[in-house]
């Protein structure tokens, strides 16, 4: 027994499969790629052909296939390559189809379906599950044509179907920019990027410019490529600098910044004024620690403590004072911190933002000589349009990866945060950025005589 296997492959909608997808034993596997631009009359299938002329040398008893619609692109291809596999005695069968063609002679053991067409039902039966297989294989070669007509889009750097984002407009071949829209939205970030607040910066939009819309919507907006000058598209791949963006990079890279990093903190506790808040657990009952604000009547002081807010303990663990910790946080920070980083291997940040620099700019000059290549004949149009789209992917994914490098070197900042003037000079808010920065959590230790902090950093 002979099996054969034939595939086709589209490379704008998907890579070369492996040879050895197929789990049985071949003898040979045929492979056609697509052709840009195929005959008029009839599409060119070099691999096909010698298939059915080594048949007629050498006779194959089973043709797999992944789908029917990969023997042609129209219904009547398909037709006339299932004719001539008859005519040769092979029998066709489909590993991702349910539609097994099967010739009289078939064998039930390889699950094909054997026609008795001395029988009535079961030629009934026939027609109407070849009936069912044409209007499948029809819908499906209308999916492919329309997934290459996106695929050839995608070629072009054309924004995918659908609405423009809130804060641009469909041009003819890419976005553009919608300016009354856009101021909204490049406030939006301006003010996210300020305070760090997501809910926050919906109720600034609603407040100033009357524009309501929901959490989900804001943080959709936050990770939106196309703000960023970028396009993404549904296969997962991103192409950069395809239109103008509202976000600059340096803001991208601290938009994404700020997200993991709340990410790490309790609900409401991203945009709290008070630089702990979020970061303070009891050692004792491990609950978090809350800010609370105590005046007295008639009085404009008021007093700041430091609670915890799941104590299971009795009698529960007490309050301490606000400025208290916050002093003891910033002597341990100058005295750990430049430990810390002393006393551990840490990454070369500088060394890897020069490689992914240089591994950029190594694609770009490539991308940069693409249009020579096609001038003096070296490559075709339509191969230098899927080159310049695999660059293109690959430089994003290059500026993904440096966008989410640390914003400072760890040892340049522990010699500046290592001096305690610099934290009284700072703000809460300010206080509150390089905290969340570079700390984990503040643990607080109730010895008998005195309270102590220890530090747990991001790094460690």
């Amino acid at each position: 027994m002979r099996i054969i296997a034939y595939l086709y492959t589209d490379s704008l909608l998907e890579p070369q499969p492996d040879h050895d997808l197929w789990g049985w034993e071949i003898d040979r596997v045929y492979q056609d790629l697509s052709v840009r631009k195929p005959s008029p009359h009839r599409e060119l299938r070099p691999q096909f052909q010698q298939l059915l002329t080594d048949a007629q040398v050498e006779a194959a008893d089973y043709l797999l296939i992944r789908r029917l619609e990969e023997l042609g692109t129209s219904l009547q291809q398909v037709s006339d390559r299932l004719s001539e596999l008859t005519v040769l005695g092979i029998q066709v069968i489909t590993t991702e189809q349910n539609y097994p063609l099967a010739t009289p002679a078939s064998d039930p053991s390889l699950g094909a379906i054997a026609i008795d067409s001395s029988a009535a039902i079961a030629a009934t039966d026939q027609r109407v599950s070849l009936l069912k297989l044409l209007q499948e294989v029809q819908r499906q070669q209308r999916s492919r044509q329309i997934r290459q007509g996106h695929a050839r889009n995608r070629l072009k750097a054309i924004p995918p179907p659908g609405r423009a984002p809130y804060g641009y407009r469909r041009g003819k071949e890419r976005y553009a920019l919608d300016r009354n829209a856009a101021t909204v939205v490049k406030d939006f970030f301006e003010h996210f990027l300020l305070y760090g607040s997501l809910r926050g910066a919906v109720r600034y939009l609603d407040q100033q410019h009357g524009k309501k819309i929901s959490v989900s919507t804001a943080h959709r907006w936050l990770t939106n490529p196309v703000y960023r000058g970028d396009l993404a598209y549904h296969n997962g791949q991103t192409l950069s600098n395809t239109h103008v963006p509202i976000l600059s990079r340096e803001e991208a890279a601290q938009v994404d910044r700020l997200l993991r990093r709340n990410r790490r903190l309790p609900p409401r506790t991203a945009s709290a004024p008070r630089s702990l808040a979020g970061l303070v657990i009891c050692a004792a009952c491990q609950s978090p620690m809350t800010i609370t604000r105590v005046t007295a009547p008639r009085r404009v002081q008021e007093y700041l403590y430091l609670r915890p807010t799941r104590c299971p303990q009795q009698p529960r663990c007490g309050s301490l004072v606000y400025d208290q910790v916050l002093e003891q946080t910033i002597q341990v920070i100058c005295r750990d911190l430049p430990l810390a980083v002393a006393g551990g291997p840490l990454p070369d940040m500088e060394g890897i933002k020069q490689g992914l620099v240089g591994a950029i700019a190594q694609k770009e000059g490539v991308l940069d000589q693409i249009p020579d290549l096609v001038h003096t004949g070296v490559l075709d149009s339509e191969t230098a349009e899927l080159r310049v789209y695999k660059l293109r992917t690959e430089i994003s994914q290059l500026q993904a990866q440096m966008a989410q490098l640390p914003p400072v070197n760890l040892q340049a900042l522990a010699q500046t945060v290592s001096i305690p003037r610099f934290w009284l000079d700072l703000s809460e808010a300010e206080r509150r950025f390089y905290f969340r920065e570079f700390i984990r959590q503040i643990e607080i230790l109730r010895e008998p005589q005195q309270v102590l902090v220890r530090l747990s950093f991001i790094f460690g």
